[in-house]
C-alpha cells in the first residue's frame, strides 16, 4: 500500500533512481494506492550515468504506474505473492512509458489495465 511521502524505486531505464509519491490519483478521499494504480511522483535521485545528458532533472513531477509492492496480494485460487520492494514505472501526460525497457518481473494482474506496452517490454510475468 503506497501513500503520500512513500519513497519508491523506478524500474525502467528513464534515468531516475528513486521517486517520492506526492498524490494518489483516483478520488479525493483515496489515501492508499495498490498494484496497478497511477500516482503522481517527484524525482528524488537520478542515476550517476545519466546526470549530464538526461532531460529529467531532480524535482520534476511525473505520473507513475505501480508495478510492485511489498504488501501481499491474494489471488483467487488462494495463492499469495509479494515483492521485496515498492517499484514504479514513469509515464508522461499522454500515458506513454518514458523508458524503453522494464527491469524485473511483473505480476499477471497488470494485463487487465490499459498499459499493454508495459507487458511486452518486461522481462517476464509472475
Amino acid at each position: 500500500m503506497i501513500q503520500v511521502q512513500t519513497i519508491l524505486k523506478v524500474s525502467d531505464n528513464s534515468g531516475v533512481q528513486t521517486v517520492r509519491c506526492i498524490k494518489v490519483l483516483g478520488g479525493f478521499k483515496k489515501k492508499y494506492a495498490k498494484l496497478g494504480d497511477v500516482i503522481v511522483v517527484s524525482v528524488q535521485k537520478i542515476r550517476n550515468m545519466s546526470k549530464r545528458n538526461s532531460k529529467i532533472k531532480k524535482g520534476d513531477i511525473f505520473k507513475a504506474l505501480i508495478i510492485r509492492t511489498k504488501i501481499k496480494y491474494n489471488k483467487k485460487n488462494g495463492l499469495q505473492f509479494c515483492f521485496n520492494e515498492n517499484s514504479v514505472v514513469l509515464i508522461n501526460k499522454q500515458e506513454n512509458l518514458l523508458g524503453t525497457r522494464v527491469i524485473g518481473p511483473l505480476p499477471k494482474i497488470l494485463r487487465n489495465i490499459k498499459f499493454n506496452k508495459l507487458i511486452s517490454l518486461s522481462a517476464g510475468l509472475i
